[in-house]
């Protein structure tokens, strides 16, 4: 990948649409889009600016009326020269307005080369590139706020004060080291146990958030399971706030998987109505069972649906056990309007017929897949399994570090622990150089007086 050279892509998604965005970018992108373009005489690139200008074919004819906006390096989205072009959304222009650009002296942009050069040009770091990623994927309005918030920097900032704390230790370690003639102090044992305490405990807390972060970003699959007539169907469609399966009084009346996508509390939620588990009559009610359980073991959830208007039976026993084995699970005592309703320990009551208690049993089905990520929404919190595992690896590093503190090993040795508990960090927000513990070290010491 020559990231010197002027790179051009359509911008905009496949399709016909109103507009279509081809992109230039790089140092050459006013000469290739002033060679492609016709512009009014005496037209000047002007920063932050939009020109109108017209797209003519190879014979000099009018292929399109477009206008060319110009962002001018460093304060563009790749801190390069950067020229957008917005054509009619027709696929035809767009692809020959980017034959055109390549003719010109661009060529064609390798996936993500944009962000790319955006990173490495200093305009934005890796888990904002990462971000941005994330928020053209978004499927909800929520993950798209979450994506937004981590494209301005919301993880780094989170980040940066856990790193800083941890160069403040190893550049007390350091100076304490190189520079012992200098009658600077070495870290007592106490010193440096209280220091890694807060640098672990932040870790430690971002690798959690990850519980409530994974399912805000890939959404999560819940199982309704039950014995017939009990609701399913009806507290399926009442979560998805639409008729999507048939109700009947019918027992059996569901003998296959019912999936469908929806958002709860802005997270993608794949709901999957199962058949109503019983002693099959038929071949094909037995399938539909069978498939009940395999959807139970697949789920990340699965709620167990009983009716409440009459006493539990051994089926509902039965499915509960093999919930709580199976994972993480919710009892919905269905039919809660109904005279005489009976109260079953740990079971949320609702009523499919007329909605009593479906907020509160939303709002149960996203604390019991991660009870904690509602405390650390505005903190921030980590979506990227990347970054998941990377803090976990900085976290078994720092642990040792303590470890070896607690056993009185040598500073030396002490620094390869802390060096490995940076090097994970580094991976997500970028490197740390030797000037960087130089400069925290002679910030930090008078040495040399």
């Amino acid at each position: 990948m020559q990231l010197r050279d002027t790179i051009a892509a359509v911008s905009t998604p496949p399709g016909r649409g109103g507009l279509g965005i081809v992109r230039v970018s790089g140092q050459g992108a006013r000469d290739v889009v002033g060679r492609m373009l016709r512009f009014p005489p005496g037209h000047h690139w002007k920063p932050w600016s939009s020109a109108l200008a017209s797209l003519p074919d190879r014979d000099g004819q009018p292929v399109d009326r477009v206008v060319a906006s110009f962002f001018a390096a460093p304060k563009s989205y790749t801190a390069e020269d950067v020229v957008e072009i917005s054509c009619h959304g027709s696929p035809a222009v767009l692809r020959y307005a980017l034959e055109r650009a390549c003719e010109c002296g661009a060529r064609l942009a390798e996936p993500g080369e944009f962000t790319l050069r955006a990173y490495l040009n200093g305009r934005i770091d890796l888990p904002q590139a990462e971000a941005v990623r994330d928020l053209i994927e978004a499927t909800t309005l929520y993950q798209a706020r979450i994506a937004a918030q981590q494209a301005e920097g919301s993880v780094s900032r989170r980040l940066q004060p856990v790193k800083n704390q941890l160069l403040e230790l190893i550049a007390l370690l350091e100076a304490g080291i190189d520079f012992a003639e200098d009658d600077i102090d070495v870290a007592s044992s106490e010193e440096i146990l209280r220091r890694i305490q807060p640098i672990s405990e932040a870790v430690s807390g971002l690798v959690a958030s990850f519980a409530y972060g994974k399912f805000v970003h890939q959404g999560f699959a819940l199982a309704i399971v039950g014995r017939p007539n009990v609701g399913k169907s009806s507290l399926f469609n009442r979560l998805l706030e639409q008729d999507r399966a048939i109700v009947t009084d019918i027992p059996g009346t569901t003998r296959d998987l019912v999936s469908e996508t929806a958002s709860l509390d802005g997270i993608p939620v794949k709901f999957v109505d199962t058949a109503g588990i019983r002693a099959g009559q038929d071949l094909v009610e037995k399938m539909g069972i069978e498939r009940s359980y395999r959807a139970m073991a697949d789920a990340d959830l699965t709620l167990v649906v009983v009716d409440c208007s009459a006493p539990l039976e051994g089926e509902d026993r039965e499915l509960i056990r093999r919930a709580r084995e199976q994972g993480k699970f919710l009892v919905a005592a269905n039919k809660c309007d109904l005279p005489g309703c009976l109260e079953i320990a740990g079971a949320l009551p609702v009523s499919a017929l007329t909605g009593e208690g479906m907020q509160a049993l939303r709002n149960g089905i996203v604390e019991t897949l991660a009870p904690r990520g509602r405390l650390e929404q505005e903190g921030g919190f980590i979506t990227s399994l990347r970054h998941e595992r990377l803090l976990k690896e900085s976290g078994e590093a720092l642990e040792q570090a303590r470890i070896a503190t607690g056993l009185g090993i040598p500073h030396e040795m002490l620094l390869l622990d802390l060096y490995a508990a940076l090097r994970p960090i580094d991976a997500i927000t970028g490197a740390t150089t030797a000037d960087d513990i130089l400069n925290q070290i002679f910030s930090t010491f008078c040495i040399g007086k």
